[in-house]
């Protein structure tokens, strides 16, 4: 796709975008048959087809919609029509779009061509197809596609790496594809394997990773600026390539799903490559606890107590809530050896959080006013949202352990992900700005693209918008 600020004579292909109210100006200057199909709500399409060619009445909705719908509508339009665009200069027409809205269409329209696996067959990867758009200047125009095609390559590989089958994602694998990337992006890329995490007490991730018939990949990527006084952002993803549960097995109903517990490593994956790819001024410290939760002989048993890095003792009473136990290594590691400005992880941590909010939002956790509000901002700007829930120290009551510093999950039936978020906020080493964003719900679901439940790209454009913007 290229961007191009100009209009020619002829078009065989042009998308004619509509609210309703533009919709209901307008027209008249159309066949009058045509309001019999088409009235520009929301996702609706209409296919004018005529003897110079083809016009896509393509739907809004009310003139009110936020920023982010003009996203989705594009997204919804790059899917369905897949097989009817062509790969032609195609003029668009919306004269009362600005700036950002046609920037959020262009990224729907890029973001919107992801199946998986992913290949650029869609016609809008064509060289051939130019969208031509008069209202903006070429500069802006470039500006706009780089930045779109930076968030298709970052939520490409999140999505992709999601989507994966569990043999297909291996630890080893999964290291591989890094190492790669952080040559290609000029990463600074470090792992510890389980003898080196041994050496400097990974404990609490090790005790996950001691059942797995893979070497540790305790992993860390940093991208830096070369701008001077630049803010740094420490990011940790949960990333556990298939969770079985452990000795504490899973159900088996759905539990093909589990190859989803890894979206918040490939939340951060997707940020580090838009990162890189806009090189913005910005440092970001990413830690990825990779590692696979198996059953086996050596596996972790429930009521075992293990060391976690920062010295504080565990109690595993559910080997099920392995997550917890990696975010803790990562995030005290993260917080000891590097001086970081924002610390955040995101995990698909609990179903307690699944339950609480389906598949609306992920549930947040932070110690930090400017932080929290900041996230919420964000979420409400990019539809991928967050609410807001308690850190009170009473929950801190529920993981006192009889044998050890702390427990990994309260036996009471109640309030898990808070339970969970608590335990976390004990190895952020008093860092003042965390937040723990818990989204289980919302990295993994129904998806355009896909019959079943796929990856959403859920924690990206989150993280990206809040890099991005921050000053």
């Amino acid at each position: 796709m290229k961007l191009i600020n100009k209009k020619n004579k002829n078009y065989t292909q042009v998308f004619q975008l509509f609210t309703e109210e533009e919709w209901i100006k307008s027209n008249k200057n159309f066949n009058k048959n045509i309001t019999t199909f088409f009235t520009g709500k929301k996702y609706e399409i209409f296919v004018n087809a005529h003897e110079e060619g083809i016009t896509y009445f393509i739907g809004l909705g009310k003139s009110t919609l936020q920023n982010f719908e003009f996203q989705q509508v594009a997204v919804k339009f790059s899917q369905t029509q897949k097989e009817k665009l062509q790969a032609v200069p195609t003029l668009m027409l919306a004269d009362f779009l600005h700036e950002k809205q046609f920037e959020e269409f262009v990224k729907g329209l890029l973001t919107g061509t992801y199946n998986y696996p992913f290949d650029k067959k869609h016609p809008f990867w064509d060289a051939k197809f130019e969208l031509h758009f008069e209202n903006l200047s070429q500069k802006k125009l470039d500006h706009i596609y780089q930045k779109s095609e930076a968030l298709s390559n970052g939520q490409t590989a999140c999505q992709d790496w999601l989507n994966k089958p569990a043999n297909l994602k291996k630890p080893d694998i999964f290291n591989v594809y890094l190492k790669n990337l952080a040559k290609k992006y000029d990463l600074k890329y470090t792992v510890f394997n389980r003898k080196k995490c041994e050496e400097f007490g990974l404990g609490a991730y090790l005790a996950v990773n001691q059942g797995s018939a893979y070497d540790a990949a305790f992993t860390i990527l940093e991208y830096k600026t070369t701008v001077k006084n630049a803010k740094t952002f420490g990011l940790v993803g949960k990333c556990v390539l298939f969770d079985t549960g452990g000795i504490s097995i899973k159900n088996s109903a759905n539990l093909h799903y589990m190859k989803s517990d890894m979206g918040g490593a490939t939340a951060v994956l997707g940020s580090l490559i838009y990162a890189a790819e806009m090189q913005l001024p910005v440092n970001i410290i990413a830690i990825l606890p990779i590692t696979d939760n198996a059953v086996s002989e050596k596996a972790l048993l429930p009521s075992d107590v293990v060391t976690a890095y920062n010295g504080k003792t565990i109690e595993v009473l559910d080997t099920d809530a392995e997550g917890r136990l990696i975010l803790a290594d990562g995030l005290s590691y993260l917080s000891k050896n590097y001086k970081t400005d924002f610390l955040i992880d995101l995990a698909t941590l609990t179903g307690s959080s699944v339950r609480m909010f389906g598949d609306t939002c992920g549930a947040m956790f932070s110690n930090n006013e400017e932080l929290k509000n900041l996230l919420i901002k964000t979420g409400d700007q990019t539809n991928q949202r967050l609410w807001n829930l308690p850190l009170w120290d009473i929950w801190k009551d529920d993981i006192q352990s009889d044998v050890a510093d702390l427990k990994n999950i309260s036996m009471k039936p109640i309030g898990d992900c808070i339970v969970a978020a608590k335990f976390l906020e004990q190895f952020i080493e008093n860092h003042p700005k965390w937040a723990h964003l818990d989204i289980a719900g919302v990295a993994f679901g129904n998806v355009g693209y896909a019959k079943e439940k796929a990856a959403t790209g859920f924690g990206v454009q989150l993280l990206v918008n809040l890099i991005e913007n921050y000053h």
